[in-house]
């Protein structure tokens, strides 16, 4: 799911375009969740993409190199979809977390605001 739009900030990145309000979080976030998923490292990403003309060849390489499970393969587009968790504990544990913290540097409000989280679109 998340794959194609990582490899396209992979090649804006790679061409110095990536727009800098994507910098401090790039490789981090969703990407990460997606890498540590397929269980391959930021910087082989890179490099995948960098050595590939085309999103087909990329493709190519994670089907060759990521093996997984189909029960994991579901758990990890369920975590995807289905992010923030639904319930309070859950979503309150996610958005405390110091991987959230990490990214969420530029999302913090100046006021105490009411939050509505979507679990999905289904």
């Amino acid at each position: 799911m998340h794959l194609p739009r990582y490899v396209d900030k992979i090649r804006l990145h790679l061409a110095g375009k990536l727009h800098p309000d994507y910098h401090a979080n790039f490789g981090k976030g969703f990407d990460a969740m997606w890498l540590k998923a397929a269980g391959v490292t930021h910087d082989q990403m890179i490099e995948v993409v960098k050595k590939s003309f085309i999103d087909g060849q990329v493709c190519d390489w994670v089907r060759a190199n990521v093996k997984r499970s189909a029960a994991e393969k579901r758990a990890h587009a369920e975590s995807t979809l289905n992010r923030p968790a639904t319930d309070d504990a859950a979503a309150q544990e996610f958005q405390t977390s110091p991987e959230y913290q990490e990214i969420a540097v530029d999302r913090k409000a100046g006021a105490d605001a009411i939050v509505l989280t979507v679990r999905s679109f289904r």
